[in-house]
């Protein structure tokens, strides 16, 4: 069951990919993202100015009632309304960019979602599972579902697929 993705759009050009899993199934092992890219996209991540041109690539249930700002980067459509959010020039200055995958860890983890596995994967999800720290702040510092509570910490996590809503 492979199926070809091409990719067209602002940061590649022809840029080839097989879904080799079924969607959202058969996730490596200690790999529990909390939400689908779909509902991240409607809960509003990364001030709405993230892949905005990438409508092609993903399923179109996905963008439909995400929030999107196709002009500028907009922390009022953020879950939290706060910025949570570093310059793509910052993620390329740590070295934190794979070469497929430009636009950073969303990008991958939605390629993933869709049924893509990749030599990266693994230094991703090492990545996602260091997130956790901020989780451990929440719980230390903030009263349950206090949204008042380190509101760029639970933006910033719901960027990473945990729902800071639930803790």
């Amino acid at each position: 069951m492979k199926k070809k993705i091409t990719v067209s759009d602002k940061m590649q050009k022809n840029y080839t990919y097989y879904l080799t899993e079924p969607e959202g199934k058969n996730f490596h092992t200690g790999f529990k993202p909390e939400l689908a890219p779909k509902k991240m996209l409607r809960l509003g991540i990364f001030g709405g100015k993230y892949m905005t041109d990438c409508l092609n690539e993903f399923p179109a249930s996905w963008f439909k009632k995400a929030k999107f700002s196709p002009k500028f980067h907009d922390p009022e459509l953020n879950f939290f309304k706060v910025n949570a959010s570093k310059p793509l020039s910052y993620w390329k200055e740590k070295g934190w960019l794979y070469k497929e995958d430009p636009r950073g860890w969303f990008q991958w983890y939605c390629r993933y979602y869709r049924g893509r596995r990749c030599v990266d994967d693994d230094r991703q999800i090492k990545r996602w599972r260091a997130f956790t720290r901020h989780i451990s702040q929440l719980v230390k510092h903030c009263a349950r579902r206090d949204f008042t509570c380190r509101p760029v910490q639970r933006q910033a996590l719901l960027h990473w697929s945990y729902d800071s809503r639930k803790r």
